[in-house]
């Protein structure tokens, strides 16, 4: 029996219970969830191919930056309107083509830091418009990342939107713990050191607050994690941390879970598969992969122009004669599909080292 046993909705963007249901049995069977970062049509089904093939759940999310994308690059994102445009556009669209894959698809966003709340609140308008009337939100799960700001003042407002997501029992995610480096919309690349660890007593406080108001919530914790790609030794993660937090959660509440939070694993490229593992094993429901997925899907592209050049120099013309055509060259559909290719095998190797393969 897997994963898609305990769920409603068999394949396609799945909601409410179902996304709850999925994450106790990632931490039931020691597997997390890759988040991928998508930007376009190409990228969303490259990462719905690589799960279908290896019969996995999959999270696909976007970002501010990546949401207004998806609206185009022409168009003005004053007041947050076309990340937001593109966000509910992004959603449609998955919405639309994920049950032809015939996996489970958590459709999320990134994060979403106090300057960009107009448009997580934006997107909350839509939810709730899509609620009325089919009964569920439009996204699966929304990320608050308000981990710059006082601890109090992340409490406190991540509360109140949660309780705004409650009714429709959408999943929040939030951060707790400063992921240093860079990210679409996020710069922490010079915080002290000491910011990148949570403390205990702050992850106990937001699950107080949080689990009072509704279920569906995971939190972000800092365990030294860093955006970006860095050479190997320079990152010190410390995923030890996070079974601490969970004893010290479980002592104080009186919780009869070993694992009563949810932990979400940011900064996720470049890390071993040690500490993929290690991290699963206290907790972690999902991991966030953005800079890794970038990197593949442009060398696949790359390989393919460097391989093909003479015959992308001109419309016609190329080293099999002087007027032989090129268009089933330069087509991008044929380009496109190589950069799709090679990111499909990188979210495979996500699958494999987060032991998500083959639980469907």
């Amino acid at each position: 029996m897997g994963a898609i046993e305990n769920l409603s909705r068999k394949s396609g963007v799945i909601v409410g219970d179902d996304v709850l249901r999925l994450f106790q049995y990632a931490q039931e069977k020691g597997f997390a969830i890759p988040a991928i970062n998508v930007t376009s049509s190409s990228t969303v089904v490259a990462c719905l191919e690589a799960a279908r093939d290896l019969k996995s759940p999959i999270v696909l999310q976007v970002s501010q930056g990546g949401a207004a994308y998806f609206a185009g690059k022409g168009v003005s994102n004053d007041g947050q309107k076309a990340s937001i445009a593109g966000g509910i556009a992004a959603a449609h669209y998955i919405r639309s083509v994920a049950p032809a894959y015939g996996v489970p698809v958590i459709l999320h966003t990134d994060h979403c830091a106090k300057k960009l709340l107009p448009w997580l609140d934006g997107l909350l308008d839509e939810d709730e418009r899509y609620f009325k009337l089919h009964g569920e939100p439009l996204f699966s799960s929304h990320m608050i990342d308000l981990s710059e700001e006082p601890v109090d003042y992340n409490i406190e407002t991540t509360a109140a939107y949660l309780k705004r997501a409650a009714p429709m029992k959408q999943w929040l995610e939030m951060e707790i713990g400063i992921t240093g480096g860079e990210e679409d919309g996020v710069n922490n690349e010079d915080v002290d050191n000491n910011s990148l660890y949570t403390q205990p007593e702050d992850i106990l406080a937001i699950h107080n607050a949080l689990a009072a108001i509704s279920p569906y919530f995971s939190i972000a914790a800092g365990f030294g994690n860093v955006h970006g790609v860095y050479k190997p030794g320079n990152v010190k993660l410390h995923p030890e941390l996070l079974k601490k937090h969970q004893a010290y959660v479980k002592e104080n509440t009186g919780s009869s879970k070993d694992k009563p939070v949810f932990f979400v694993f940011h900064g996720g490229s470049g890390s071993s598969k040690e500490e993929y593992k290690e991290a699963i094993g206290y907790g972690v429901v999902k991991v966030n992969l953005d800079t890794d997925m970038q990197y593949a899907y442009m060398s696949g592209i790359r390989d393919y122009v460097l391989n093909k050049k003479d015959y992308l120099l001109t419309m016609v013309g190329n080293p099999d004669g002087e007027d032989k055509p090129n268009k089933k060259f330069f087509d991008p559909r044929v380009w496109v599909r190589e950069g799709e290719k090679t990111m499909i095998k990188r979210v495979q190797v996500a699958l494999e080292d987060f032991n998500t393969a083959g639980q469907l």
